[in-house]
């Protein structure tokens, strides 16, 4: 007896993926590099980089340095700006197999805003994800998600500007990330994404200096990745939107991880610069473990994790009694 294929689609607001999993932002720029290692059109889509309103050069280098499980990043957004996006790089994103998320970020208020709406009119994106969690772009950069009014203040705005999803990235660097998911939920976000780079520090000893040309930058990498499941974890209680979940996936497991914590989709990032074969394998990983699971969608496995019966089960987030 054939069984048929297991479903791999999920929606996030009224964007439906072809499967869960998506490549994140930063990682491979608008798609066109990575389009020559890896057939895109097996994975759900790709996050751009993060669009800024004027062009950017980025920080000064050191941008990376490699730590004992992971990265340290300083690159700064380089990127050129909302113009040069719109003549450069739609062109190139039109012709990609896959969903097209842009990320967008702003100094301020008014600059989401202007993103939101030349980005939406571009014609390109299948959705926007909202970065407001950089910790490498100044004192601005962490604001808008570290302050549950800030969030709902950026959110607000550009939620009337577009029909596209709106994906809210926040940041771990907060003491209750729950309260921004719910923030940004209540003012309109179709998703949230989590979780950005932690706050780290690399020390040359030997010259008493910081490695980074900006001190401090955002950690990221398999080191991350039990913090990133425990935040998700946290936020797909708090809210009912699509959580996407990403931090330190680095095997195809690591993905089934966070599908059954509550995500209804990953990003894959930093394990790219070794294994940029990683996101398809993910993908396969996951149809073959729910062909074991014997279950007819991925969505089965959404929030499934088999939780102590005093703390319920997670479904679709939602505490649910245990089945």
């Amino acid at each position: 007896m054939t069984h048929a294929s297991p479903s791999l689609r999920v929606r996030v607001g009224s964007l439906t993926l072809r499967n869960p999993v998506l490549v994140a932002s930063g990682i491979i720029g608008y798609g066109q590099e990575y389009e020559r290692l890896v057939d895109l059109s097996q994975i759900g889509g790709i996050v751009t980089k993060t669009v800024t309103r004027h062009a950017r050069a980025g920080n000064p280098p050191p941008r990376v340095v490699e730590t004992a499980a992971g990265m340290l990043n300083s690159i700064g957004i380089e990127n050129p700006g909302l113009e040069g996006f719109l003549e450069i790089k739609v062109p190139v994103l039109r012709e990609l197999p896959c969903a097209v998320i842009v990320s967008v970020e702003g100094e301020d208020v008014q600059e989401f805003c202007d993103l939101v709406e030349g980005v939406s009119g571009s014609g390109v994106a299948h959705a926007i994800e909202v970065n407001i969690s950089c910790p490498n772009v100044g004192p601005h950069g962490l604001r808008y998600s570290t302050d549950a009014d800030m969030a709902r203040e950026v959110m607000s705005a550009i939620r009337p500007l577009t029909q596209l999803p709106l994906i809210a990235k926040l940041t771990p660097n907060v003491t209750r990330i729950a309260d921004i998911a719910a923030a940004c939920e209540a003012c309109g976000a179709d998703a949230v994404s989590l979780v950005n780079t932690f706050v780290g520090m690399a020390v040359d000893s030997r010259t008493r200096k910081p490695i980074l040309g900006t001190v401090v930058g955002g950690l990221s990498g398999p080191a991350i990745k039990p913090l990133a499941l425990a935040k998700v974890w946290e936020v797909v209680q708090a809210v009912d939107v699509p959580v996407i979940g990403m931090g330190g996936i680095t095997h195809p497991r690591d993905a089934i991880e966070f599908l059954l914590v509550g995500s209804t989709a990953v990003q894959v990032g930093t394990a790219l610069f070794s294994n940029p074969e990683l996101a398809e394998a993910c993908v396969k990983e996951i149809e073959s473990y729910a062909r074991r699971a014997e279950v007819p969608s991925v969505a089965d496995l959404i929030g499934a994790l088999d939780v102590p019966a005093e703390r319920g089960m997670i479904r679709a987030g939602r505490t649910l009694a245990p089945r």
